[in-house]
């Protein structure tokens, strides 16, 4: 993928290419949205690194759309099934998209992996490791899907 990323797309990959995992860098990119500092940030999205902690399920990055999403338009009250609702139909609108444009939203399959688990030890980034992998570009493209669609949603200017 050779293309031009928006702002928060660009800060999602640099964020990556630094050394944050897939959720980190999406979840970062948008750490304006949020009270907490980036270090809580990092810690609390940590684990959904590699489709959850290298189990290869659900993107990382898009698990930090989520995370996103939940901040903006989350719900508290345990009973408030029209909240719930709404935020489902916000989840499942983001994974389409992101769906249409990556043909998965699993981490395996974005991959092209066979193996269902991988090993917990994280790759080492190399020039190498970033070469074989689409990860930088899906990452900025999950952070462009939920900057256009806070726009369309007015959350954005």
């Amino acid at each position: 993928m050779d293309r031009t990323y928006g702002a928060r797309g660009t800060r999602a990959k640099e964020l990556f290419l630094e050394g944050y995992n897939c959720a980190q860098a999406v979840v970062l990119a948008y750490e304006d949205f949020f009270e907490e500092s980036p270090e809580t940030l990092a810690q609390v999205i940590s684990a959904f690194g590699g489709g959850m902690g290298r189990l290869r399920e659900v993107c990382g990055s898009v698990s930090g759309m989520f995370f996103v999403l939940s901040k903006v338009y989350g719900y508290a009250d345990p009973k408030d099934a029209d909240g719930k609702m709404d935020l489902y139909a916000r989840v499942q609108e983001l994974a389409a998209r992101f769906r249409e444009r990556n043909g998965s939203i699993v981490c395996r399959e974005l991959l092209g992996l066979s193996e269902k688990v991988s090993v917990p030890v994280p790759e080492v980034r190399t020039p190498e490791y970033y070469k074989k992998r689409p990860c930088p570009d899906i990452i900025a493209d999950a952070a462009d899907i939920l900057e256009e669609y806070l726009r369309e949603q007015g959350k954005l200017k």
